[in-house]
């Protein structure tokens, strides 16, 4: 029997019909030689800190960083889920090939990943790859199934920011909460929360301590036209005033007269962030409403894979393109005028080199019924686009006219719709700037004429920075906080952008479900728990959008196989040491530091900081250094992050002990250990695990 493993029941079932794997079980799918289980997302986790040692359990600096020799990975503690789990656990062992029909991206493959690695699968994988439901799909994508050792470098690059993310948040978020925070109160620190919060506090702060200044701008009207002074701001209404004595009364002449033909091409397809964007700034959805409507459009098989973050198609789509136009009825009026006659083929829209595991978001064909109105909204905005890059540019004139009067100089501009071309696809949109305005319109101007003009002084304030929306928020997190509206060049930077469009939304959910982030309307503001969690962090590491978009990158680089897991892995650690002993050694001293400025006061108060010449037991390296709470390795700096507490479980440690501990690795029974939120007292030994942190073994 073949196994095929899918990503929700849902889907599942969409798979069993297919096969003919009709016979329905208990948590999977039976007939035609195949099985046809499911997952529920996530079946299996990292380990959390206590699961590695039961030192860990407890919140306490000297503990600090948490670093597992070896990650590993265990079933949700959910009965449903841990139900399911044996479900798949039972039928890998007993079939003959695993089928992995996740979804296709980087978190499906995770997520199938660790179920097989779980389960202690041996049986060979095939992957089954699409972008679409459909049944057409699917059934083509059994016909072409793929060798599941291909997805390698995508399962390591999920690994990898799954490792990141917990290396980082759970040592952060202990550091901080430990070391800053109020009574019963977590500060909780990510790898991409932090920044994307950095952010938002630091454009808050912006606007909190702006200050407007009053500013004049010199304006003149001529043949009903309103010129700009090319002069700029005026700072004072003195030097206003003077400029309009200046030039009043003088005739106003036309030094050029300039109109250019030119075009605009349709706006690019959409990727996940672009269709959050777009439903942020015209329907006010949130970015983590649009991606679930999409999800579920795409589960409906009305439009293709949504997790994407290209805004291309690859070249076998294209002799696709009629079929799928002919299946949108409810746009017949936008695609009849494409029908019988070659269809326009964009480099902007088909190109193989921009594609990465699946293409831009697109409809399938299939007709919509039963979906609710904001799913409408959502699909008609992706219908409409996709129809609108076949149309033909948009051809406009652009108008420029220099003045003067005297020696100041002034400039309009004003811009025609000759033809349309792909804006008639939006006619009638509230947006839709198709139409010809009153304010576009300019009449036709000669080189060299003058006549009576009416100047005047606008009094104006200077206004203070935006607060970020929704909207906002996820272009400056695509683009690691630089300002970029060019559609190109933004396109460049996704490689450095901070988390993946897929993870963005529950990333601003989860700032707002933690009261770091409220909404206004549209706005977004940070709170004061908010601003005071920036402000407690010091840390560049922890709070730069572009060292974190750097990280971004180096994963894609992990997916495309062109770096290594282990060096991303080692600078990991080494970050999170360095973050970790610069909260805890320079901050505050809590615990010594092998510098040469500590060795040299050490010796200076004839203390012998070494127990017996002992050498660290992780490293074999360094030696061990006493602080005032805690022994350490000397080459800390060098990422050894070995470290003894004087007191372990409320009981000193002799001498003895420790020299036993570091020594022997585990000390003879100790009596007394007095276990957190209890008066019980335990005898026990201390041993080393395998990651040289402390265990108390009874």
């Amino acid at each position: 029997m073949k196994l095929c493993i899918a990503e929700k029941p849902s889907v599942a079932k969409e798979i069993a019909s297919i096969v003919g794997a009709s016979n329905k079980k208990d948590g999977y799918f039976e007939g035609n030689g195949y099985w046809v289980s499911w997952t529920f997302g996530h079946l299996c986790t990292l380990k959390e800190p206590h699961d590695y040692t039961s030192i860990w359990k407890w919140w306490n600096l000297a503990t600090l960083p948490m670093i597992p020799t070896k990650f590993s990975i265990k079933v949700m503690e959910n009965q449903g889920v841990q139900k399911q789990f044996r479900t798949i656990e039972n039928l890998v062992q007993r079939c003959s090939e695993v089928i992995n029909c996740g979804d296709a991206g980087q978190e499906g493959e995770l997520i199938q990943q660790w179920v097989l690695l779980k389960a202690k699968n041996d049986k060979p994988v095939k992957r089954l790859w699409i972008s679409s439901l459909t049944e057409e799909a699917i059934q083509e994508g059994f016909k072409n199934l793929k060798d599941g050792k291909d997805f390698k470098n995508l399962y390591a690059a999920g690994s990898s920011r799954a490792i990141g993310d917990w290396l980082l948040g759970m040592n952060a978020t202990r550091l901080y909460t430990l070391k800053f925070g109020a009574e019963r109160q977590v500060l909780s620190i990510g790898r991409v929360q932090t920044p994307t919060l950095a952010m938002i506090v630091e454009r808050q702060l912006s606007i909190d301590n702006f200050k407007s200044e009053k500013y004049w701008e010199l304006k003149t009207t001529y043949r009903d036209v309103l010129f700009s002074s090319t002069i700029g701001k005026l700072k004072s209404k003195e030097k206003a005033n003077a400029a309009i004595e200046y030039i009043k009364d003088k005739p106003f002449k036309v030094e050029s007269y300039e109109q250019k033909e030119g075009k605009e091409q349709p706006p690019r397809l959409f990727d996940l962030t672009s269709i959050q964007v777009e439903a942020n700034n015209k329907f006010a959805l949130s970015a983590d409403h649009t991606l679930k409507l999409v999800q579920s459009l795409y589960e409906k098989k009305l439009v293709t894979y949504p997790r994407v973050d290209t805004t291309f198609l690859s070249e076998d789509i294209y002799p696709k393109v009629p079929k799928i136009l002919a299946g949108l009825t409810y746009f017949s009026k936008l695609t009849e005028p494409l029908k019988g006659k070659p269809l326009r083929k964009s480099k902007k829209v088909f190109d193989d080199k921009k594609v990465t595991d699946h293409h831009a978001i697109i409809p399938t064909g299939i007709s919509p019924s039963g979906i609710t109105p904001d799913e409408q909204n959502i699909y008609n905005t992706i219908v409409k686009r996709f129809i609108s890059v076949f149309y033909p540019d948009c051809k406009v004139s652009n108008t420029t006219v220099l003045g003067s009067v005297e020696k100041v100089e002034f400039k309009a501009t004003g811009k025609q719709i000759i033809e349309p071309g792909w804006r008639v696809v939006y006619t009638g949109e509230s947006e839709d700037s198709s139409k010809n305005s009153d304010e576009n319109l300019m009449p036709s101007f000669e080189e060299g004429e003058t006549g009576e003009h009416t100047p005047e002084i606008q009094e104006k304030d200077t206004r203070p920075p935006k607060h970020f929306t929704e909207a906002t928020l996820l272009r400056a997190m695509e683009t690691a906080g630089k300002q970029v509206d060019d559609e190109e060049l933004r396109e460049a930077m996704k490689e450095n952008g901070i988390g993946r469009p897929s993870t963005r939304a529950n990333i601003i959910e989860t700032l707002f479900r933690r009261k770091y982030i409220v909404k206004q309307k549209k706005n977004i503001h940070a709170t004061v728990t908010g601003i005071d969690l920036i402000g407690t962090i010091k840390s560049d590491l922890l709070k730069s959008a572009e060292l974190t978009g750097q990280w971004e990158h180096k994963l894609r680089l992990i997916e495309k196989g062109e770096y290594s897991v282990t060096e991303f892995k080692k600078e990991l650690i080494q970050m999170v040491v360095d973050i970790t002993n610069n909260v805890k050694f320079a901050e505050d001293k809590t615990i010594a530091v092998a510098t040469e400025k500590t060795k040299t006061a050490a010796k200076k108060e004839k203390k012998d900081l070494t127990i017996e010449d002992s050498t660290c037991p992780k490293c074999k390296t360094g030696n061990i250094l006493k602080g005032q709470k805690a022994y350490g390795c000397s080459e800390y700096k060098n990422g050894c992050d070995f470290k003894i507490p004087f007191s372990f479980l409320s009981k000193k440690l002799t001498d003895k002990q420790l020299h036993d501990l570091l020594n022997k690795g585990k000390t003879t029974k100790i009596k007394g250990f007095i276990m957190p939120g209890s008066a019980d007292k335990k005898d026990g030994k201390l041993v080393f695990t395998e990651d040289f942190n402390i265990e108390l073994k009874e």
